[in-house]
């Protein structure tokens, strides 16, 4: 053990905008551009969007503030903000993933850095500033947690880790000292939640427990500026994070190469509205039906091979197979596979076909097996074997990376392309200029002129 919650706390306090590269700035703009289509278009169509306002109301929780709700018309108190923006821009399931790591970097980060920046004032350099720290934190924690061990276990990174990234980017922006920044991540250890349960059912709690991590970064960085003594090591500590979460830890991976060895630049974003361990197998799918002119009649037999973690969150036959609510099919490697091969496409409107007599008839003829080939030799889990038979011969196709990986990052004309897709049904005329302000967001002296765009 190297004092690795000391270490962070550390690097995040000292971490300044000039020290940070350009095409690292340039990418956390990008990803948080892609976040925040999601948590928009959320506002207004996830279906778990109207019970956690109907909360928040209940529970005289409402109030307005300073903060904005991206997609919503009014401001809010800052930790509910993170709340709802963590929450919202997760329930599409289409934000960005961190492979190593197994997790999502901007749910939890990005909400706790909008709602601190507006409390404080802070301009669009120090909330950018402090996405990357966030960022960093987060997923070398993931990476030191060992995501199939921590899934294993039934714990959700995203949540986890999350809650570190989400206090490590609002402790940054309240300007918290190395100790201070300690005892935050302390109060996270004690915050840090989030149970793989929901995939029993096709719960909301994936969506809402992000969001809470997001508020709870919030509030312990909070607890930390007024002078609240949070637990010491409790990354590395006897009953630290690396201990109570995983039975493969590998402290080094939390700062290794810290401040020179970017994560940031290893976030890839989602072409489709669903797991991400379904993504390689869609891709692999779609290349097949539009090279053999597939039509889903021709087709006796799907097989995809995936990495145990895929299995666990997608490959479960028994209740995967004909999902029949959103997160369901989000977490359906059959639903997912069955409608790409039948439309030779995937996007988030798909999710009426939940039910839909061809599309669970074709979901019957996918077998997902475990390839041990896709565990061997590999930096991450999501890559996906593809064996179709038909009645003319067998096709098969191995895609080692879903695309939308840093090695296939899509150009910026196609992110903007996706942001527009999902934003402007809700901001209208606006969604163009709050993309660029966003990507711009450094020439903001308040960071509020910004994220005001994105209300309607």
């Amino acid at each position: 053990m190297a004092q690795e919650t000391a270490t962070l706390a550390a690097y995040v306090a000292g971490l300044k905008y000039d020290d940070i590269p350009p095409e690292v700035l340039d990418r956390a703009k990008v990803l948080t551009l892609d976040f925040l289509g999601s948590a928009i278009r959320a506002r207004r169509e996830a279906e778990s969007t109207p019970s956690v306002v109907k909360m928040l109301a209940a529970l005289k929780l409402d109030a307005a503030g300073e903060a904005t709700v991206f997609g919503d018309s009014r401001t809010w108190t800052p930790a509910v903000a993170a709340l709802l923006n963590g929450t919202m821009g997760h329930s599409l399931d289409f934000d960005d993933t961190h492979a190593d790591s197994s997790l999502h970097p901007s749910a939890p980060v990005v909400p706790a850095a909008f709602a601190v920046g507006e409390m404080v004032g802070a301009s669009g350099r120090e909330v950018l500033t402090a996405i990357v720290a966030g960022y960093e934190v987060c997923c070398r924690l993931g990476n030191a947690l060992d995501p199939t061990s921590h899934y294993a276990r039934g714990f959700h990174p995203t949540a986890t880790a999350g809650t570190y990234g989400a206090a490590a980017a609002a402790g940054k922006l309240f300007g918290l000292s190395e100790q201070q920044l300690v005892y935050a991540f302390g109060v996270s250890g004690s915050q840090a939640a989030g149970s793989l349960q929901f995939l029993v059912n096709g719960a909301w709690n994936k969506r809402y427990q992000v969001g809470a991590s997001a508020m709870n970064g919030v509030i312990a960085a909070t607890l930390a500026k007024n002078d609240f003594v949070g637990a010491v090591e409790s990354v590395e500590g006897k009953h630290g994070l690396l201990v109570g979460y995983t039975d493969t830890p590998h402290h080094e991976k939390a700062v290794a190469g810290l401040g020179s060895t970017y994560e940031t630049m290893k976030i890839g974003v989602k072409p489709y509205p669903s797991c991400r361990y379904t993504h390689a197998a869609i891709d692999a799918i779609i290349a097949l039906r539009r090279e053999h002119n597939l039509t889903p009649d021709q087709v006796k037999r799907v097989e995809v091979g995936l990495h145990r973690n895929g299995i666990t969150l997608t490959g479960d036959a028994a209740t995967k197979r004909h999902p029949t609510s959103i997160v369901g099919g989000q977490f359906s490697m059959f639903f997912t596979g069955a409608l790409a091969l039948d439309q030779g496409r995937f996007g988030w409107d798909d999710y009426t076909r939940l039910g839909d007599a061809a599309i669970n008839s074709l979901a019957d003829k996918f077998d997902v097996v475990q390839d041990d080939k896709l565990e061997v030799g590999r930096s991450h889990p999501f890559g996906a074997r593809v064996t179709i038979t038909t009645e003319d011969g067998v096709h098969e196709r191995l895609h080692d990376d879903p695309s939308g990986e840093p090695t296939s990052f899509p150009s910026a004309q196609a992110m903007s392309d996706k942001f527009i897709t999902l934003a402007r049904p809700v901001l209208s005329s606006r969604a163009q200029s709050f993309a660029d302000a966003i990507l711009s967001l450094e020439r903001f002296d308040r960071v509020e002129q910004a994220t005001a765009l994105g209300r309607t």
